[in-house]
């Protein structure tokens, strides 16, 4: 029989997953009215001048801090352009208002507005919104993840030389390093892509479009809601320490169980931790 506690706890996880589906929607318009007229987006770099930020990141960031803040005002919150708020609850809201900014600001369909609910024991709730494609990947957990509706599993069908392994990089970690890791990949006969979202990416793996992603730097608003998309469609994740500093960035891996330790070994995510 489950306890009290238990039933308490299920049932604040579904209030937070179907206000999380709203603010998707909502989050999502407002992304695509600034898409359609991304030529008048005021742009800044933050560390380099490809790490571009846009006005419609702010803005759509904002959009779901408030609507966050008037439901779930105790709550902590984590946002890649206004970073980490403390809450009371032991619950931590996740977003990335728009993964993917630069195929957002070029015209290119593959970006997404990321929401995650954390607790104690990880992520508990993932929502990733692609609006132009129109495609929502949604879970909670113990309830498996759904692609606009319907359920999605990992590809349990392919391996690292039939299928398409997602890959990324950037300036956090040494070219030598990332050129040693396609090296490595290469040379097992990996097929691999990369695209603009690591955040669409992974939710890929969730739906079994890849059978992994993997990246020697990511920050958790670049994860969190696929790593709860993933677990929920049956993949495996590499454990991802935001406790110890929410907004630092650590190896990320999600994978079909049948490539994940053939993953991590060709990458040696280790050296990048």
């Amino acid at each position: 029989m489950l306890t009290d506690a238990v039933l308490d706890q299920a049932a604040e996880l579904k209030k937070r997953f179907n206000a999380a589906q709203k603010m998707a929607d909502e989050a999502s318009v407002l992304a695509l009215e600034h898409f359609a007229n991304r030529g008048d987006l005021n742009i800044d770099t933050k560390r380099h001048p490809q790490d571009v930020v846009s006005e419609a990141d702010k803005a759509v960031e904002q959009k779901i801090r408030v609507l966050i803040a008037e439901h779930f005002p105790e709550d902590a919150l984590l946002g890649e352009e206004f970073g980490f708020v403390e809450g009371t609850t032991g619950y931590t809201w996740v977003i990335d208002p728009i993964d993917g900014t630069a195929p957002f600001l070029n015209g290119l369909p593959g970006w997404c507005v990321c929401i995650a609910v954390m607790d104690k024991d990880g992520a508990a709730i993932g929502i990733i919104d692609v609006p132009v494609l129109k495609e929502r990947f949604a879970a909670m957990r113990g309830k498996g993840t759904t692609l606009n509706g319907s359920p999605v599993r990992v590809t349990d069908r392919f391996n690292l030389q039939t299928g398409m392994l997602g890959v990324g990089a950037n300036d956090r970690v040494a070219p030598a390093q990332v050129g040693k890791m396609f090296e490595d990949l290469m040379s097992a006969g990996v097929s691999y892509t990369r695209y603009g979202s690591g955040a669409l990416m992974l939710a890929w793996v969730a739906a079994g479009r890849l059978v992994g992603y993997v990246e020697p730097r990511m920050s958790a608003w670049d994860c969190m809601a696929a790593y709860c998309l993933i677990e929920e469609a049956g993949g495996k994740i590499l454990p991802f320490p935001v406790a110890e500093n929410p907004s630092a960035p650590y190896p990320v891996l999600g994978a079909a169980p049948q490539v994940f330790d053939e993953v991590l070994d060709l990458t040696n995510l280790t050296q990048f931790a």
